[in-house]
């Protein structure tokens, strides 16, 4: 017996009748040799975390852009609370850990440069529209590795596709991601918009507040909780943290997400997408080689789209100002 095999036994002994168990996958969308040591989700796992997009999640926006300061979120620090939340609710369930890190640890790797802001842009841009969940399960079944993808599992795809919206995932792990990344960026946001004196922690509604609790630490807790004692059947959470949990969404939607201290600068991002998106529109051979093949396959709006939604915030603007902003003079 393997040590993959061993296992997918522990899995069978230990795992909740509700757990997507790693030997009924439903595969890849190429087939592969199994792995002696790592189930196949565990793999998912680990070709996530190696990935570049990945990497340059480290340099993208959560909500403000380009914060000085080293305690803000970025997409990968996002990224990472979103999968210790989710397993720990996995793990308290006796649902599949490794499958619930794995969606989690890859549900943002299609998010643009400069949040939201630049997915709206992109979505006013590209023809058919531009929605990052459809983004990021593109980069692990087409952009990653040179155009072969990462070759991911189904739940793990399907958990991608719908952690944000629409249709829930097929599987309970990847349903626990998608109240997870909730649970994780409102929380964080709070903690954010605090930080840059967009809000007061008294300035939470006492109704929120006296359900969730009063620190972030609190709230996290409460909402975890709720759903641990909902159990794995259906995920959820009770109707008195589910309300609260809608409120404080609802809250963070018509105060922070739209204040004009935290949203000032995305005027800029408007403009800054829409020019470097008609400037390799008209000139598409300018962009890196494996793009050119999906200008040749796919058409130039969908090479650029992938370009740019791939682009850091801090790549972006440089190519920006190459482009766009006259340099200094440099004598020989």
């Amino acid at each position: 017996m393997t040590v993959r095999e061993r296992t997918e036994e522990i899995e069978r002994m230990t795992l909740s009748p509700y757990a997507s168990l790693s030997e009924n996958s439903r595969g890849r969308e190429k087939p592969e040799e199994e792995c002696p040591v790592r189930t196949c989700y565990q793999r998912d796992r680990d070709r996530v975390i190696h990935c570049k997009a990945f990497r340059r999640l480290k340099q993208k926006t959560q909500v403000f852009l380009s914060p000085e300061g080293d305690h803000y979120r970025t997409r990968l620090t996002h990224t990472l609370e979103v999968s210790q939340i989710a397993r720990t609710i996995a793990r308290a369930l006796r649902l599949n850990e490794d499958l619930t890190e794995a969606i989690a640890l890859a549900h943002d790797l299609g998010h643009t440069p400069f949040g939201h802001a630049g997915e709206r842009a992109l979505n006013r841009l590209c023809p058919g529209g531009f929605k990052h969940y459809e983004q990021s399960v593109r980069v692990v079944t087409r952009l990653e590795k040179g155009g072969k993808g990462l070759n991911l599992t189904w739940e793990v795809r399907n958990g991608i596709v719908c952690h944000t919206k629409g249709a829930w995932a097929a599987t309970r792990e990847g349903q626990i991601v998608r109240y997870a990344d909730h649970i994780a960026y409102m929380n964080h946001d709070i903690e954010d918009a605090v930080e840059a004196g967009v809000l007061r922690n008294e300035d939470l509604p006492k109704e929120i507040t006296r359900v969730l609790g009063d620190t972030k630490s609190r709230r996290i807790t409460t909402m975890i909780c709720s759903m641990i004692d909902h159990g794995a059947e259906t995920i959820g959470m009770d109707s008195e943290v589910a309300g609260a949990y809608e409120a404080l969404h609802d809250f963070m939607y018509s105060t922070v997400y739209v204040d004009r201290v935290a949203k000032r600068e995305e005027k800029k991002v408007d403009k800054l997408i829409e020019e470097l998106y008609n400037y390799f529109r008209e000139h598409p051979t300018h962009m890196p080689q494996d793009y050119l093949y999906i200008v040749w396959n796919e058409g130039a709006d969908r090479a650029v789209t992938d370009y740019i939604s791939g682009m850091s915030d801090e790549y972006a603007t440089r190519t920006f100002e190459e482009l766009f902003v006259p340099q200094k003079w440099h004598v020989l």
